[in-house]
Formats: structure tokens, C-alpha cells, sequence
């Protein structure tokens, strides 16, 4: 709880006084830097201002600044050799930037920062911070800034998204709160600072920030990669400032109800939070509209009072709202979004006002008749498919990186992110409301979170108030799927009842859970999840073989087939030459920690399945057929098995760092082998093969019906001899996985060989490509050995004959055309050779012989070309990406030459 400083009076008394508000900062309108924004009302009142604190910040240690916080945060203090930062900003990132530590994601350099001297592999988190580290100390955050004159007879509000892991603030010479109030890296803070903040002057704030400790509930970076020296410390989120008038409105939401199954009226309840930040009574009225509906109602709110304000559609009838535009999942329709703005209004004015976007959609789930946790979406069923979500490793935010990730995620044909213990910036909740991606948050596992018989009476108080930030924070995004308030373990009961509480008043609207884990708990019983592994590789046959852990039945909240080796060109960009043959310990530091430290499992089974490599670009291009069979196999399983399965999480989606596991794509946006594999996989009409019963599935994520499908199947030796064909005309239901038929045991096949399946629409267009590589000896898994993160394999399935195909050189063509301000190239890829051209990989660079153009969004890559076969695959880009260059496109593959040709424009 914050004290009141001398000179300043606290906004609430007790707890109140400390309350997160963070989506004062989510739903509040943008504005540019250092400037303030004041909308016009209809009576030409004075609206609530804004001023964003992100530029002209300064940074230094305080073992190198002898002041107390009352003389740095005085205007007349000099900031002299401090370093200049933005916020948000880490310690490290800060310092980074300075160019005081360079490249530190480069081969061993992080090693070479003081403080990063703990074991490789180990859990920093969970370790005590070096005696001798820069970062055991605190460090300061110092900025001026003039507030603008209009900001005077108002209530002033001072707003941090986020400080890790405590801090001291002080505005103009006076201590606004402590380390013992401002605690907790997932906590807001919002301070009303009347009586000391100076319109039309000068202001100085100074914040005094202390790392997080091991028995602290920080952030933890697990075993996915290291953890930065700093423990990423310092003002990781935004800081500003508003003014309001006597009552601040905050934190909107919209919950809907619909009547299901039916969907013509949905049921609208509408709340917001008014905070009294004056010493007397205020009776207002708090009015709401969304579209041309408005309704408002009278308050009255007693001397700092904090209240839930609601509007129910039975007391509000115009909140039963008919036929409404849905929000839906991108595959299963539309993402429309609706406009709520609200306003509060004392003594006939403004006081303080807010602009909300929501869309119209009830998320639901329940354990299904196997036990299994099932999702529903405006009354349908949704196989979860997605993956977990890593931001960079010292929560460096880059608006343009985070869409192009986000168009990464359904370029895949993913509709999940796993955030765990990584609730990150607003933008990234924005773009998944527009794209329709879900998001499944919720805290992290592995450090203090899940220590309850070691928390200190504090950490109830800071786990309560985080959950309530958080949850605060998000609640009213209809991306939002669920909560996990547990991650491998539910919290005993004393903590769990905290977390219930806290949903419930903060009128959570979206199922929760009490971990990620087959779980029960005495509250909420069985959590209908699962994480039993595996997280390093199996093979692919794994996936619809295991009934026992990790697959393809239930919900895996966290799985995959382990380490996603780069290209050559990003291990070139992530390590010295000297470092990139044979492996070392360069290549383990980059991999993940404890069990998954070396990659030394996925080696054995590369070597074993497509022969020894013979150095760096051998054994990176064996890794994409590895990744790319790995995790099309795994998505392929929970499809076909829907909804016995009922959701996978692929672990990981992205990489904090440049990493050598989990990703399904690289640090450098680079998509190769398991992001190809995870898209054909997850094709919304999609044609497959099982591993365990040979069968053909057709899977269809839509909601409506297809009539009238060619399916067909053909299945070659590795000479291309047809060894098998069948094709049946079919009808497919909404939202359904289906076996088609059967493909037999056959005699005389080759040690290697391939099956080709295809799927055509009712027009006989093409729709559909699915091209397996298998052997006649297939893995064989050791079940009795299985252990928490993967299960042995006693004998590896044979494609060394894959290296004797011939070469095939394909014939290329390429076009380009704008489309708004990206390009997109048409490529023309075709066979002329009498031989199978195999996993064909196509790259677009800047120049001939250029850096490759990234991101880019490939309709298909990694592919294969039968005789006389021509594909045409496009690709598009940000046209900025080219910086001048002309672009190139370029083929090569497993035993495809290289060659290139220039996309000219169309």
C-alpha cells in the first residue's frame, strides 16, 4: 500500500491508493511523444489530457550517484554522464544500446557482461545475483518534462505499465512511493500527483529501481534461453501522465451472453471503473454508447472512492443487441470489432472519458466426454492449434516485428499464442483482436511463481495485485481464449482462492484453469489439460502411436518434437565462422538450459535417419527435414483426432534470442523447415496421412460444408515407380476430421519411398499438396524408457537413399506487382528433368546474390516437384524491405541446383 509522501495526498486510502490500472494506459488514445492531446467534446468542455514519458530519459547506477531521490529528481540536478535511454527500457537494453556491451546475442558475448557469470543451462532466476554484478545495485531513471498549462485544477495521474522488480519514485524533490509499495514486475501503478506536479513548468521524476531476487515473483526466462545479467530490471513499460477531472474512468469492458446455440441476440453488460481522486463527494453521469446505442446512468461517489460502475441488458434493454456482427477465430469468420466510448460527467463537464474497441463473442469451454478441456467459440468447437510465444530476451518491443509475427502466426494457419508469464505489450493484443489469433495467458512455471510453501507474506499481496493488473489489463480483448493462474503445477488452496477472487471482480469473462497441467484441484477440479511432453525430438510416428503422454488426444498445452536448427545464413549471423563446424559449446549456449543444453538427441537421430553430416550446410538442410516432418506430424495428429484432441500448443512459436530449439521460425523472421511443415499441416481444408493405420484424412477447420472433393493418394519408390493410386469423390461437414480410405500394406516398396496425396475442389482446382518421404523400417519408440521430456527411439527409420536422387535443375520464372506497399512476386517453379526435384526451397534476396528479403509470406515452400510438374508459389513483402535493391529470386534444395532469376515487374 502506498504511504502518502510529504506534500502530496494519496488518490485512495489503503490498498486503493496502489490499485494497477494498467488499462489506462491500454485503452487510452496514443499519442506522439513528449506531446498531449485534448478531443473536443460536444459542449467544448476540457477533456482529460495525456502526456506520453517515452524520450529524454536518462540512466545510471546508483553506485555511480551519491544524490538521494530528493535531489536527482530536483530540476536544477545534472544528469551529467548518465546515459540516454527511451522508455520503456531495461538496465541492459539501455546500456546495450549506449554501446556499452555490443552484439551480446552474438556467439558467447552475452558471457562477456558483467554479472553473467552464473552456470550455463541453470535458471538465473532462481539464483542469487553475483556479489560483484553492476546490476546488484539499484539504478536510476531520471527525465524533465514541462506539463502543459491546461493540466492545472485538474487531478493529476501519474501511470507505470510495468517495473521490475521494485522501485523509489520522486516527482519534483518528494517521494511519491517506495520499494515496499511499488513491487512486482507484472504490476501498474497509477499515483495522483496534484499536489505536487507543477503545470505550465518544469517537472523532474526520478524512479529508483532494484533487480528482481530469486525468492521475488519476477520473470524467468525457464529453460527456453539465458537470462539476461540485469534480470531485465528496470521500466520495462510505458510511463505517463494524465489529467482528469475530480473522477478518472478507467479500465471499460464488455462482457457477451448469447441464448446458445442460437446467436440472433447478444446480451451486452458494460462496466467501468471511476476512481474519486478528490477530497469530496461527486455525483456525475457515466454515459456509455456503442454504435447508436447509448444508455448512462447517475453516481454518486463518496471522497476517494474506487467503484465498479455496470450496465445489465435487463436493466439497459438497448444492450440486447439483435443480430450483431460477430468476432470470430480468423478461420472460422470475420473479426468485427465494435466502437464503445464512455464518459463520466460532474457539475456539467468532462471529467474523464475513454474509447474502447470490443468485439461481440462468448468464449466457453468444458470437459468433454473424454475428460478434455473443449473450447467453444460462440457456441462452436475449436480445435486449439497455436504455439508459445517468447518476446525478445530483454523485452526490447518493436511495433513493426510484433505484426509481422503476428501475420507469421496465420500465415501458419495457427489460431492460438501461448503467453506464459510473458504479458506483454498492448499493440500485441490489438493485432490479435485484427487478426483473429486467440491468446491463452497466464503465469510462468520453474522460478518463485510456483514456490507457495517459500512466499513471504508480501507475495500474496504482490501475486493478488498482479493478477488483478493483468487480468485488467487484457479482459477486454476478444483475442483473450483463457487464464492459467498455474502453469506445470495448480497453487494450493489459500492461493488459488486469492486468484478466484480476484477473476470474479474483475468479472472475467473467459474460462480459466488452475494450471496447464493434468491437474485437479479441491476449487475447480480437473483442469481438462495436459503437459506431459514430449519437448525434445520423436519422431513422427510418435504422434498418433502414444495414448499415455504427449499424444495426439487431449489438450497439450506445451509440446513439440524438440530443437529447430536454423538455415545456414542465420547461424552464420548468430556465431563466429570459427564456431559454425563441427558443434560446440557455441552451439549448446544457444540452445536451451537444463535437460535441453545440448541438442545432442536430435544429432543422434539425424545422423541415424539421413546419414552422418559432413559439416555446417549438410546438417542444417538434414534439420529442416527434420523440423518440417517433426511438427507436421504432431499438428497433423491433433487434426485428425479432433475433437478427442481438443488443442495443442506447438512449444515454442518464436525464439527470445537466436536459439537452436522450439521456434518455428528464427530470431531473424527467417520461416524454414517446421514453419513450412506446421502450414501445410494446418491447412483450414486439408488432406493427410496417418502414421498409425495408414489412413487418407481429409480435415476441414471451416464452418461450412465441401462437396464434390477429389482425394487421391499415389505411392512411388524412390526410383518415382508407382507402387500404389486411388482416388474418391467425397462430401466433408463444417468443423470435422475424416478417414477416406485406406492405403494397404504393399510388397516390393523401396527401404525409402514416398506417398503423394492431393486434394481438388469441386472446380477441379487444385487445393491441396501433401508429400510424405517414409521408410519401410520406421522408427520404433522405447515406451519403457520415457521419460518427463521425451521418449527413446531403439531403431531409426532409413532415408539415406534419399542422398543418391539425382541432381535436377528446374526451370524458374518470376513477376512482381504492388499491392499497397508491399510487393508480391509470382514464381513459376517447374520439373523438366525426368527425376523427383525434393524439398525444393525458395528464397527472395535483395540483389543478386543479396541478403535474403525477410519477413515474407510464402503460399509454399520446402516442396517437391514431380516429373514435368510445375508449381506457381507466390510470395509477398513490405516493399521498404527491398531499400533500394531490385529482387531476386533463388532455388536450391536437397537435390535441386541453384539458380536465380530477377523478378521484374509485371
Amino acid at each position: 500500500m502506498a504511504s502518502q509522501a510529504k506534500g502530496h495526498r494519496a488518490a485512495l486510502p489503503g490498498e486503493c491508493a496502489m490499485r494497477r490500472y494498467a488499462c489506462l494506459f491500454a485503452l487510452s488514445l496514443l499519442i506522439g511523444t513528449g506531446s498531449f492531446l485534448g478531443a473536443q467534446s460536444s459542449r467544448n468542455d476540457q477533456p482529460p489530457l495525456r502526456l506520453d514519458l517515452a524520450k529524454g530519459w536518462t540512466l545510471q547506477s546508483s553506485a555511480r550517484v551519491p544524490q538521494t531521490g530528493s535531489v536527482i529528481s530536483q530540476d536544477d540536478f545534472k544528469p551529467s554522464g548518465w546515459y540516454e535511454t527511451n522508455v520503456p527500457s531495461t538496465v541492459l537494453a539501455a546500456l546495450v544500446k549506449n554501446n556499452v556491451y555490443r552484439s551480446p546475442y552474438f556467439g558467447m558475448n552475452l558471457r562477456s557482461i558483467p554479472g553473467a557469470t552464473y552456470p550455463i543451462g541453470k535458471n538465473f532466476s532462481n539464483l542469487p545475483m553475483p556479489a560483484d554484478s553492476p546490476f546488484n545495485v539499484p539504478w536510476w531513471y531520471r527525465t524533465s518534462f514541462r506539463l502543459p498549462a491546461d493540466f492545472a485544477g485538474k487531478q493529476i495521474w501519474l501511470h507505470f505499465g510495468g517495473i521490475n522488480y521494485r522501485g523509489a519514485i520522486w516527482l519534483n524533490g518528494h517521494q511519491i512511493a517506495g520499494p515496499a509499495q511499488v513491487v512486482g514486475m507484472w504490476r501498474t501503478y497509477d499515483f495522483n500527483v496534484t499536489a505536487g506536479a507543477r503545470p505550465g513548468k518544469m517537472n523532474s521524476l526520478a524512479v529508483e529501481v532494484t533487480t528482481q531476487r530469486a525468492d521475488d515473483l519476477g520473470i524467468t526466462w525457464v529453460d527456453w534461453n539465458p537470462m539476461p545479467p540485469d534480470k531485465d530490471m528496470g521500466l520495462w513499460q510505458g510511463v505517463t501522465v494524465t489529467a482528469t477531472g475530480p473522477v478518472a474512468l478507467r479500465d471499460p469492458l464488455v462482457v457477451t451472453k448469447f441464448d446458445l446455440p442460437k446467436l440472433d441476440i447478444a446480451h451486452l453488460s458494460v462496466h467501468a471503473e471511476l476512481v474519486n481522486g478528490s477530497g469530496h463527494a461527486v455525483r456525475g453521469v457515466l454515459k456509455g454508447s456503442i454504435s447508436d446505442v447509448r444508455f448512462q446512468q447517475q453516481v454518486e461517489l463518496k471522497p476517494n472512492e474506487m467503484r465498479d460502475v455496470a450496465f445489465f441488458p435487463d436493466q439497459f434493454s438497448q444492450l440486447n443487441f439483435r443480430n450483431p456482427r460477430l468476432w470470430w477465430p480468423w478461420q472460422m469468420g470475420p473479426q468485427n470489432l465494435y466502437h464503445l466510448k464512455m464518459e463520466f460527467e460532474a457539475d456539467g463537464a468532462i471529467s474523464d472519458h475513454h474509447e474502447a474497441q470490443f468485439g461481440i463473442r462468448e468464449i466457453t469451454s468444458k470437459l468433454n466426454a473424454h475428460g478434455y478441456q473443449e473450447f467453444m467459440v460462440n457456441g462452436k468447437s475449436i480445435l486449439v492449434l497455436g504455439a508459445g510465444w517468447a518476446p525478445d530476451m530483454m523485452l526490447r518491443f518493436d511495433p513493426k516485428r510484433t505484426e509481422e509475427e503476428i501475420q507469421y502466426v496465420k500465415d501458419m494457419h495457427l489460431n492460438t499464442v501461448r503467453l506464459e508469464g510473458k504479458i506483454i505489450d498492448k499493440q500485441f493484443f490489438d493485432l490479435c483482436d485484427r487478426y483473429g489469433i486467440l491468446v491463452q495467458a497466464g503465469w510462468c512455471c520453474c522460478d518463485h511463481w510456483e514456490k507457495w510453501k517459500n512466499w513471504k507474506p508480501e507475495d500474496y499481496m504482490v501475486a493478488e495485485n498482479s493478477l488483478r493488473d493483468q487480468v485488467r489489463r487484457v479482459r477486454n480483448h476478444p483475442c483473450m481464449l483463457d487464464w492459467l493462474y498455474g502453469s506445470d503445477n495448480a497453487p494450493p488452496p489459500r492461493v488459488e482462492k486469492i486468484y478466484l477472487k480476484v477473476l470474479g471482480e474483475c468479472h472475467w469473462p473467459n474460462p480459466h484453469q488452475s494450471s496447464a497441467a493434468a491437474q485437479a484441484t479441491t476449487l475447480t477440479g480437473p483442469s481438462g489439460l495436459k503437459m506431459n511432453g514430449p519437448y525434445d525430438w520423436v519422431p513422427p510416428n510418435y504422434w498418433l502411436l502414444d495414448t499415455k503422454n504427449g499424444g495426439a488426444f487431449g489438450f497439450a498445452t506445451e509440446i513439440g518434437p524438440g530443437p529447430a536448427v536454423p538455415p545456414v545464413s542465420s547461424l552464420k549471423m548468430m556465431m563466429p565462422e570459427k564456431d559454425l563446424w563441427p558443434i560446440n559449446s557455441v552451439w549448446d549456449f544457444h540452445a536451451g538450459g537444463g535437460e535441453f543444453k545440448t541438442m545432442d538427441i536430435f544429432n543422434k537421430a539425424l545422423d541415424e535417419r539421413y546419414g552422418q553430416a559432413t559439416g555446417v550446410e549438410d546438417y542444417a538442410e538434414k534439420a529442416q527435414l527434420m523440423a518440417y516432418e517433426g511438427e507436421r506430424a504432431m499438428f497433423e495428429g491433433y487434426r485428425r483426432n479432433k475433437f478427442v484432441s481438443t488443442g495443442v500448443i506447438q512449444w515454442m512459436l518464436n525464439t527470445a534470442w537466436p536459439g537452436l530449439i522450439w521456434h518455428l521460425y528464427d530470431y531473424y523472421l527467417r520461416p524454414a523447415g517446421g514453419y513450412f511443415g506446421t502450414k501445410e499441416a494446418c491447412e483450414p481444408l486439408h488432406v493427410q496421412y496417418s502414421y498409425d493405420d495408414r489412413s487418407v484424412v481429409v480435415v476441414n477447420s471451416g464452418l461450412d460444408p465441401h462437396e464434390k472433393l477429389a482425394v487421391s493418394a499415389e505411392v512411388y519408390d524412390i526410383n518415382l515407380k508407382r507402387k500404389f493410386s486411388r482416388e474418391e469423390t467425397i462430401n466433408i461437414t463444417p468443423n470435422s476430421s475424416t478417414r477416406i480410405f485406406f492405403i494397404p500394406k504393399l510388397d516390393g516398396l523401396s527401404t525409402t519411398y514416398f506417398i503423394r496425396l492431393t486434394l481438388k475442389g469441386s472446380s477441379g482446382k487444385l487445393d491441396d499438396i501433401n508429400f510424405y518421404w517414409l521408410s519401410t523400417r520406421p522408427d520404433i519408440l522405447d515406451w519403457a524408457k520415457t521419460r518427463w521430456y521425451y521418449t527413446p527411439v531403439s531403431g531409426y527409420a532409413d532415408f539415406t537413399a534419399l542422398k543418391r536422387l539425382p541432381e535436377v535443375r528446374v526451370d524458374l520464372r518470376a513477376k512482381r506487382h504492388e499491392e499497397g506497399n508491399r510487393d508480391v512476386v509470382r514464381v513459376a517453379v517447374r520439373n523438366p528433368s525426368p527425376h523427383l526435384a525434393f524439398f525444393a526451397h525458395l528464397r527472395l534476396d535483395k540483389g543478386e546474390h543479396g541478403p535474403e528479403i525477410l519477413p515474407v509470406l510464402w503460399t509454399d515452400n520446402y516442396f517437391e516437384l514431380m516429373p514435368g510438374e510445375e508449381r506457381v508459389i507466390t510470395a509477398s513483402y513490405s516493399r521498404g524491405e527491398l531499400q533500394g535493391a531490385s529482387p531476386y529470386v533463388a532455388v536450391d534444395g536437397w537435390n535441386v541446383l541453384a539458380t536465380s532469376v530477377s523478378a521484374g515487374i509485371q
